[in-house]
């Protein structure tokens, strides 16, 4: 099957933490995929070197065929909801949106922000400064950001940190409806829970390293087999 993420003994150090530790990853085309771990396992730095945001120490890792080296050509094809990131505090959602349609040289744009704006429910704040936009608000708009020009692939690092769960509802079912279209999302996530609803794979993350490969349906109980000495409870 072709891949849509690959990683070969990707070492990522910060000073003498090793953040990464010959961290060895096959994505498929087409599938919801989840790196799922607690805090410091690696899925945040795993996500920012895909995307091209900081350099590897060792080792190689590309997205659709294509080396995260020559990161401008990766993000053409890629769109990320970073873990924490908002748009420019001096613009407003639609200003922002049509300069990120305007970089992605989306044609007539405004059927695909409207689109956006109405879908999760924030419309009625498309003229506000994002400085003085909720936390909810903001991230409803790095969501739209990220799949406005439509991406093969895409990286959800805790993307629903502060939306409310009717709009959490509505981005799921958008979400598994996008990946049977053929696109693929990596998906990052410490909540055991979220990982088993909407991801196809799973890979659990520790020391980071997967240490396994499991279906989204059986992670729960392989999470707390690979923790198992912080216990179940």
């Amino acid at each position: 099957m072709e891949e849509a993420i690959r990683t070969i003994k990707l070492v990522k150090k910060f000073g003498d933490v090793k953040a990464l530790d010959e961290l060895n990853l096959s994505v498929p085309k087409g599938i919801f995929y989840g790196l799922l771990g607690p805090n410091g396992s690696g899925k945040t730095t795993t996500v920012r070197i895909l995307s091209g945001q900081v350099k590897p120490t060792s080792g190689k890792a590309y997205v659709l065929g294509i080396d995260v080296s020559n990161y401008i050509k990766v993000r053409e094809n890629l769109g990320l909801v970073p873990e924490e990131e908002y748009p420019p505090s001096f613009l407003t959602p639609l200003e922002y949106l049509k300069f990120v349609c305007k970089v992605r040289k989306i044609e007539n744009p405004e059927e695909r922000i409207n689109f956006w704006l109405n879908f999760l429910d924030f419309e009625n704040y498309k003229n506000v400064l994002v400085k003085d936009l909720s936390r909810g608000t903001k991230q409803k708009l790095m969501l739209t950001q990220a799949f406005i020009h439509e991406p093969k692939v895409v990286f959800l690092d805790e993307p629903f940190i502060n939306i409310d769960p009717i709009i959490q509802r509505k981005f799921k079912k958008f979400i598994r409806s996008y990946v049977k279209k053929g696109n693929t999302i990596l998906f990052c996530t410490h909540i055991l829970s979220l990982a088993k609803e909407v991801c196809d794979e799973v890979g659990i993350m520790k020391n980071g390293r997967i240490i396994k490969e499991v279906k989204a349906k059986n992670c729960e109980k392989e999470f707390f087999k690979v923790f198992k000495d912080v216990g179940a409870t």
